[in-house]
C-alpha cells in the first residue's frame, strides 16, 4: 500500500471523491500543515494553527497511480481560490498536495504545469506542493461523514 495526502476545501467531499476511487483502500480525514500539536477541529477552524482539513488516502498502487489519484483531486475542487472553497473561507481550506516521496513531488509538480500550459483553469492555479508533515486524524464524527449521514455536500 502507498499513501496520498490532499488538502481540497471542505474535507468530507474531498474523502468522498476518494472513497469512490477503485484502488483506494481507506481514506482518513484530519489535520496537516501547520504548527500546533494534536489540533482539534475548533482550533483549525480559528486559522490559528496553520493546519489543512485534508484527507489521507491508503492506495494499491497495482490497482490505481498516483497520477490518477491526482486527477481527481484536480477535478474535486478549484484550486484557484486561495484558502477558499465556496462559501468555506480560512487557511484550513487550502488547496494543498502534501507528498510523501520524490516521485509524488514530481509528478504532482509535473501534473500543475500540464493544466497550466493547457489553461485548463481560467484562473492561475494556487495550490501548495509541500513535504508531508504529521498527520492528525480528525474527530470520529468526521470520518466518512456522508456516509454516517447521507449528506451529500459539504455546503446546503
Amino acid at each position: 500500500m502507498a499513501k496520498a495526502t490532499f488538502a481540497a476545501g471542505c474535507f468530507w467531499g474531498v474523502e468522498d471523491a476518494f472513497r469512490q476511487v477503485t484502488g483506494v483502500t481507506s481514506t482518513t480525514v484530519g489535520y496537516t500543515g501547520g504548527t500546533a500539536k494534536n489540533p482539534n477541529y475548533k482550533e483549525v477552524c480559528t486559522g490559528r494553527t496553520g493546519h489543512a482539513e485534508a484527507v489521507e488516502v491508503e492506495f494499491d498502487p497495482a490497482q490505481v497511480s498516483y497520477l490518477e489519484l491526482l486527477a481527481v483531486f484536480w477535478k474535486s475542487h478549484d484550486p484557484t481560490t486561495m484558502n477558499r472553497q465556496g462559501p468555506d473561507v480560512g487557511t484550513q481550506y487550502r488547496s494543498a498536495i502534501f507528498y510523501h516521496d520524490a516521485v509524488q513531488e514530481e509528478e504532482a509538480r509535473a501534473s500543475k504545469t500540464v493544466l497550466e500550459k493547457d489553461h485548463v483553469f481560467k484562473r492561475p492555479i494556487v495550490t501548495e506542493i509541500v513535504p508531508a508533515g504529521e498527520f492528525y486524524r480528525a474527530e470520529e464524527y468526521h470520518q466518512q461523514y456522508f456516509e454516517k449521514t447521507g449528506v451529500r455536500a459539504c455546503h446546503n
